[in-house]
Formats: structure tokens, C-alpha cells, sequence
């Protein structure tokens, strides 16, 4: 495949960005696209220039990073998958590709399609944790739990924090995430006992850097590689509501 890359440069968070295009060649189409970007840098490289800065860690799905904007949808054009899991065969021999980094105030961008995500990690540092002391390992009859209520907070656990709810959002919101790590704890009886302490910090530091509020567009779910459901939206605004009453 032969393609043209049009790609978002910027050198640092003061820079000022352009895209830049690039043409490419021989590009398998059973290939990945984190190795298709891996070819162009080597590319790039090889003739005296700047590669293509970008974020990349596990390339299985898992942890998230490989936050990139392609041809307008976070993670390209495929469902339920992260970047490092999007194959070349999802596109066509002479497409442009349009390549940017997530574009949400609270994500700025370090360099080229690298952005900050660290508000995301302040986030969960504010509450969205169990702080109590629970000692060794207990039985896994222990605690009794309803399956419905264990399996809604293990598809809630599955947030990986990409951050593609925020870059799909036309108000940059972070309430998906956010209810996502929330529901996680409020459907088990461990995270009871910090449920309302742990809401009202974790909304408000969601404030204070700036998110934008939920307009029930769903464009959070419709692009989650995790497929995280807005009913946690839901279930966290009935959690805000109720510690803010009681």
C-alpha cells in the first residue's frame, strides 16, 4: 500500500503545531498501525530528520496509550479497539490518513502526537481508591456479592484511561472515566465505606482541570475501545447527588 500521512507536528507545548504530510510506500496491509508509524520514523531517520514523536507502550490493548486521532475518530476507524490494534487493512491503497494527538484543553501536548495525561492519574489520586486496611488476602466467599453487581464492576474496571471518551466529546468531558473508576468501587461493598468522600473529591478534581460537562451524546461510549456503558454516567450522578444531601 502507498499512502500519504498528513500528520500533526508540534516540538513542544508552546510550539506552535502544523500538519505536515508525508508520503509512504509498501505498506502490508496486514501490518499494524503503530508499525506503520514505526516505518515512517524509521524513514524519516534515515534521512536526517525529526521522528515522529508518539505514545506506545504494551501494543496488546491493554494500557491505553496509543492515543491517536485518525481521520477524525479516536483510535481510527474500527470499534472497540485501541491504535495499537488497528490494522493498514482498514484502509485503501492512495488514502490520506489524518493523524492528530487528542485535542482537549486538559490533555496538552508534550510533543508532535504526545499529550499530557497525568490529569487522569490526579484524578484517581483524589479518591478512587480503598484506603482501608484490609489485611491478607480473604476467602473469595468471604464477602458475599451479587454476580450482576460483580460483573457490572468488572466492566467498569475495564477503563484503561486513554482518554478517547474526552477526545470524542465536543465538550472534551471526562465523565465517562471518571464514572467508570467510581462504579468500580460503589457496586462492592469495599468501597462503601468511602463511596460519598470518594465521588465528591474525584468530581471536583474533574473540575478543576477544566473538563467539560456531559451532554448525553454518547460519543464517549461509541468510541471506548473498553466499550464502557454510560449507565456508569448515571450511576456516579445518583452517587454525586446523594453525598451532596446526606
Amino acid at each position: 500500500m502507498d499512502l500519504k500521512l498528513k500528520i500533526w507536528r508540534q516540538s513542544g507545548p508552546d510550539a506552535k503545531g502544523e500538519f505536515k504530510v508525508y508520503p509512504i510506500q509498501n505498506i502490508l496491509k496486514d501490518s499494524s498501525f503503530l508499525e506503520m508509524m514505526d516505518v515512517l520514523n524509521e524513514q524519516l531517520v534515515s534521512q536526517g530528520e525529526e521522528p515522529v514523536a508518539f505514545d506506545h507502550d504494551c501494543r496488546e490493548g491493554i494500557c491505553g496509550m496509543c492515543s491517536l486521532f485518525i481521520n477524525g475518530r479516536p483510535h481510527g476507524p474500527d470499534d472497540s479497539i485501541t491504535t495499537c490494534q488497528l490494522h493498514m487493512r482498514k484502509f485503501k491503497d492512495g488514502d490520506t490518513i489524518t493523524i492528530e494527538p487528542w485535542r482537549a484543553k486538559p490533555f496538552p501536548v508534550i510533543k508532535d502526537l504526545m499529550v499530557d495525561r497525568s490529569a487522569f492519574d490526579e484524578i484517581i489520586q483524589a479518591g478512587g481508591y480503598v484506603s482501608v486496611n484490609t489485611g491478607g488476602v480473604p476467602d473469595a466467599n468471604a464477602i458475599p456479592i451479587k454476580k450482576v453487581n460483580a460483573d457490572l464492576a468488572m466492566d467498569a474496571a475495564a477503563c484503561i484511561g486513554c482518554g478517547a471518551c474526552v477526545a470524542a466529546c465536543k465538550n472534551a468531558s471526562a465523565m465517562l472515566f471518571v464514572s467508570a473508576k467510581v462504579s468500580q468501587f460503589a457496586l462492592l461493598p469495599q468501597g462503601k465505606v468511602e463511596a460519598k468522600e470518594r465521588v465528591l473529591k474525584m468530581v471536583a478534581k474533574m473540575d478543576d482541570f477544566g473538563f467539560g460537562n456531559c451532554t448525553n451524546t454518547y460519543a464517549c461510549e461509541a468510541e471506548c475501545p473498553k466499550d464502557i456503558s454510560v449507565a456508569n454516567i448515571a450511576r456516579m450522578n445518583r452517587e454525586f447527588f446523594a453525598a451532596k444531601v446526606c
